[in-house]
């Protein structure tokens, strides 16, 4: 059942939340949903009137807003994407990471988070898609109004042997990043731990780092995957001050699996407490798998609102 498209029934939504399967319960679903449920039989001035507010607020506070990487919640965005983008809005975030429209036009996603004050100032988007839609994407980049795109990912075919094919990817982020940059936009790089593993006497990371132009190319530091590779990400904003524009905030539990912020063994407020060193803009919350993704994002809102307070 495909239902993420606005024309939606209370009835549909909320027995599609209950088939979800994926750490949501119906009444969690319902909770901060309600007002989008309200919304369908309702004039959209509402809502609107609402997203207008909240959004004239949130200018000129991004450095201490709270991001959410929908990736977390990509099960309920198939479901519906206006009642999730509600949702995280009810829970507090203010701005959004996309990974996936999930079948709406750039302009719908638009619309909808305007609908809920919300921004959306980056995106991640496969590296291979910018050889073949990269037009595309910067037009919708414009209309959505991300200033970051991110690659979040690459193949083993993508990382061959050796650092050579690290040393050519950071000539060719360093070209997507010139086209960007001509619309306003600047393309960034998320790490996982496999770009740690010493290669040829040298570490991927690293050469991505100083062979891309700061002016160009930006880094998403993932604080989970950094920690997880055994390096301190402070010890990172000190060698390359400036460069990690964007953060993943996502905790490490202490078998090596994935845990809510503030729950697990990452010492986020010596790196918070860096975060002017970094260069930080944008921060996210994220967890790749969770028993309960509600309960998780709103941990995450919770920890990296107190944490916000010791940035410096």
């Amino acid at each position: 059942m495909n239902l993420s498209k606005t024309n939606l029934s209370k009835t549909a939504i909320l027995d599609a939340a209950s088939n979800i399967g994926s750490g949501v319960s119906r009444r969690q679903f319902i909770k901060y949903s309600s007002g989008l449920l309200a919304a369908m039989s309702t004039p959209a001035v509402l809502a609107h009137g609402h997203g207008s507010d909240k959004g004239a607020m949130m200018k000129g506070m991004h450095k201490s807003a709270v991001g959410l990487q929908l990736y977390t919640l990509r099960d309920i965005m198939k479901v519906s994407v206006p009642a999730t983008l509600k949702l995280v809005a009810d829970v507090g975030y203010s701005e959004m990471e996309f990974a996936g429209y999930f079948d709406h036009s750039a302009k719908e996603i638009k619309q909808l988070l305007d609908d809920n004050g919300l921004t959306a100032p980056s995106a991640h988007i496969q590296l291979d898609a910018f050889d073949t839609n990269l037009t595309q994407i910067l037009d919708n980049a414009q209309t959505v109004g991300h200033k970051y795109l991110v690659v979040p990912w690459l193949s083993e075919a993508q990382r061959g042997t050796g650092i050579a094919p690290y040393q050519a990817l950071a000539d060719k982020l360093n070209t997507i990043g010139e086209a960007c940059k001509k619309e306003g936009i600047t393309l960034a790089y998320h790490n996982h731990d496999f770009e740690f593993e010493v290669r040829d006497g040298k570490t991927p990371l690293d050469v991505l780092i100083t062979q891309t132009d700061p002016d160009l190319v930006a880094m998403e530091l993932d604080l989970y995957w950094t920690v997880k590779a055994g390096k301190n990400p402070v010890d990172y904003f000190k060698q390359y001050p400036g460069r990690f524009k964007l953060w993943h905030v996502k905790d490490l539990a202490e078998d090596g699996s994935f845990a809510d912020v503030g729950t697990g063994t990452i010492n986020f407020k010596e790196i918070f407490a860096h975060g002017k060193l970094a260069g930080i803009e944008h921060k996210f919350v994220e967890r790749d798998q969770t028993t309960d993704r509600i309960a998780t994002i709103e941990q995450g809102f919770k920890a990296v609102s107190a944490l916000n307070k010791g940035v410096s």
